[in-house]
């Protein structure tokens, strides 16, 4: 299996400096960061750790249960994963990931509404990136829509 790469450029102190974070591998984008704006409410058009996380869970999460779906039996129509991922202070000082919110909604055919509840936990558990954060509460928002 590959190894993905992305690498930061940055320049100046925490609070007043910035970079870029740039997706290496796949040569899509290089994008602005800031300490700044990672810890506001606005990011003002610049990414943040959190978000690359949220993005790498979603679709992981996504392409997992898309694959624990069909190993029950189902076919999944459609799959809208949001991962919600939150910055906060840690007692012992600094930042910490406090927590991940993992929100699916799906339409998919052969399988009840439980049938879709257990293949989601599933994918919660064996996706591979809900394994790399296993220190942090991941938690699960799922529903099957018709």
């Amino acid at each position: 299996m590959p190894t993905r790469t992305a690498r930061t450029a940055w320049n100046g102190t925490l609070n007043e400096g910035g970079g870029q974070v740039e997706l290496t591998s796949s040569k899509v984008g290089t994008y602005d960061v800031s300490f700044p704006k990672r810890a506001a409410d606005d990011a003002g058009g610049t990414t943040s750790p959190e978000e690359l996380i949220a993005a790498a869970h979603s679709s992981c999460y996504a392409m997992q249960l898309s694959a624990v779906l069909g190993e029950a039996g189902g076919t999944p129509e459609s799959l809208e994963v949001t991962a919600d991922v939150t910055l906060s202070p840690d007692p012992a000082g600094g930042f910490r990931i406090s927590g991940i919110a993992l929100t699916v909604r799906g339409e998919v055919s052969g399988l009840d509404e439980a049938g879709f509840l257990a293949a989601a936990q599933n994918a919660k558990e064996t996706c591979p990136v809900s394994k790399a954060l296993t220190g942090t509460e991941i938690t699960l928002d799922a529903a099957l829509e018709s």
